[in-house]
């Protein structure tokens, strides 16, 4: 064994309590030394490491949902099936493994659709769930959370589930976790955040719930939040535009000193906007769609805003807004200064010089099908302005800005795309990896997963982590290790590798790159037809409610789930 291959043990046994090496004078130099020994293992080649559960055992529909507990010691896992998984390193399980994980709670959640996300709430054995039943629900086994006496799976019934709220009045998609085992925050498709305290009870039905701290007019379907700057928050969904939103900025009211429940303009203040130069290639205006985003929770600022059917863009809360001219052929974009930008979507990836001849040879592709791809990248930017220019009505009655409750925030541009993956089948999540945020990693309808240096946007890896579709990746916060799940109904985790990395595609980058940059192509039209589809069953079910008397809830639920069945991702 030579030394690199002991690094992740030294890893390991660094996070125990005086293992830090005595030349380091301080916790904080030891922090930094451990820090720098996992950047240093970061840039070795991933490859997969492990498996978890297997068609006899595990999970039996799409794990939609990964994360990872404060300490990394627990994955909790969930899904279509709707039971919630908690994984344990457990050595005893599998001693060939360097990365045993073993399975010994299981939880039956009472959800009654598809469970989109779960996070474990911070110290504390508290596991909350949200689901396309639009509700959010609270577990709590105690102690025994991960652990089983006997060593095989214990099973918990309903009656783990210690809080039912019914607040949101859409398909809830995503939990943030604040520092408390009290708080935390949800976003769901009819368009609201809510904030979530455990210490104050309350009674959904009786319709008391507290005033939601956002309400937009469009579904939202992700959030990100940095614990460096917990104030703050991302929302993004079916809008051009994630919203940056203060909870600082709360004036003072009369009603409120009297016990009335706040508006939602009271509670936060969008202070900024986040967009691109342009849309995607045949995008069609007012179908824009935001599927993931996330902070960096190493300095804070950084963002990265995940579009379907285009790329990846990086951010920063502390550029001024506006935008500058950028290299054709360059995905690093100089950062803001105020002045307007000519569009992203001319910006080529450059991945280890290959990019530009996928990008190239998928044209010449398409030329030969008989598309011509120059008079359609012609046609778009003579007929789609910068997405900050006054509003347009498209034929069927949508407006891209007239529905933004916030046109006066000023909108901040990207500084860095990374392309060459696909998000068009299911709604993907974005990450970073690494200690220091140094890398950026997306899902892709290929089933493989993506990894780009964040620095200067150059392709590191692409991984088969998945027999279809990648949705969700979470890399471990100490150990250099990847959780990755998808529509399979395992989930496969990936770290540094030992020998020759036989689960990486990086060779056939370029065949890969072009192929996805056709399916981005041939995903808008069929995202537009979606999303048209969705326009008339709801007014079809609109309709039924006047003649039937129904709820809302219902029609909508049963429309979506006739449009598809493993949605969520």
């Amino acid at each position: 064994m030579d030394a690199d291959d002991e690094l992740p043990l030294a890893l390991y046994q660094s996070t125990l309590p005086g293992s830090a090496p005595e030349i380091l004078p301080s916790t904080a130099k030891s922090q930094l030394w451990r820090r720098q020994m996992t950047s240093n293992v970061w840039a070795r080649r991933l490859d997969r490491v492990n498996v978890l559960g297997s068609d006899v055992y595990g999970h039996t529909g799409c794990v939609n949902a990964l994360s990872w507990s404060q300490n990394g010691e627990l994955l909790i896992s969930s899904g279509d099936d709707q039971q919630l998984r908690v994984w344990r390193m457990d050595p005893s399980s599998d001693t060939q493994n360097e990365y045993p994980f073993a399975c010994q709670t299981v939880i039956d959640t009472g959800h009654s659709a598809n469970v989109f996300n779960a996070h474990m709430l911070p110290s504390s054995t508290r596991i909350a769930t949200v689901a396309g039943d639009k509700q959010v629900r609270v577990f709590d086994v105690g102690e025994s959370v991960g652990r089983s006496p006997s060593g095989n799976e214990m099973r918990y019934t309903r009656q783990a589930c210690i809080r039912v709220l019914r607040c949101h009045s859409g398909r809830t998609k995503r939990i943030i976790t604040e520092d408390s085992p009290d708080f935390f925050l949800t976003v769901a498709e009819d368009g609201e955040v809510r904030q979530h305290d455990l210490r104050t009870p309350h009674s959904c039905g009786r319709g008391v719930c507290p005033a939601p701290l956002v309400k937009l007019p469009h579904e939202l379907s992700t959030i990100a939040l940095s614990p460096l700057t917990p104030y703050q928050f991302v929302v993004g969904g079916e809008s051009p535009f994630a919203h940056l939103f203060d909870r600082r900025h709360i004036g003072r009211h009369i009603q409120e000193e009297w016990g009335m429940s706040p508006a939602v303009d009271d509670v936060t203040t969008c202070v900024r906007r986040f967009s691109r130069h342009s849309r995607a290639l045949g995008e069609t205006k007012g179908y824009e769609h935001i599927t993931g985003a996330r902070m960096s929770a190493w300095n804070g600022h950084e963002l990265l805003l995940s579009y379907n059917s285009d790329a990846v863009y990086l951010y920063s809360t502390r550029d001024e807004p506006g935008g500058s001219p950028t290299d054709r052929n360059s995905c690093i974009l100089p950062p803001n200064s105020g002045k307007r930008a000519q569009s992203v979507a001319e910006l080529p990836s450059k991945t280890h010089g290959e990019s530009k001849d996928a990008d190239e040879e998928a044209q010449e592709e398409d030329q030969e099908a008989g598309m011509d791809v120059d008079d359609l990248l012609d046609d778009s930017e003579d007929n789609d302005d910068l997405l900050a220019d006054d509003p347009e009505i498209d034929e069927d009655g949508r407006s891209e800005l007239t529905i933004d409750m916030h046109p006066d925030a000023p909108v901040i541009y990207p500084r860095m795309r990374f392309s060459g993956h696909c998000n068009v089948e299911t709604v993907k999540d974005v990450n970073f990896l690494g200690p220091y945020d140094e890398y950026v990693t997306s899902g892709s309808d290929d089933g493989n997963f993506f990894i780009w240096k964040k620095s200067n946007g150059e392709l590191v890896d692409v991984l088969e982590g998945d027999d279809s579709v990648v949705n969700v990746i979470e890399g471990h916060p100490t150990l250099p290790l990847v959780a990755v799940s998808g529509i399979d109904t395992t989930i496969k985790l990936f770290a540094p590798a030992r020998g020759p990395a036989t689960h990486s595609k990086y060779r056939n980058a370029t065949s890969i790159m072009k192929r996805n940059a056709r399916a981005s192509r041939r995903g808008i039209n069929h995202s537009t037809n979606l999303q048209l589809a969705r326009l008339i069953m709801h007014h079809h079910d609109r309709a039924l409610e006047v003649l039937r008397g129904t709820e809302d809830g219902d029609a909508e639920a049963d429309s979506e789930s006739r449009l598809a069945q493993c949605i969520n991702q």
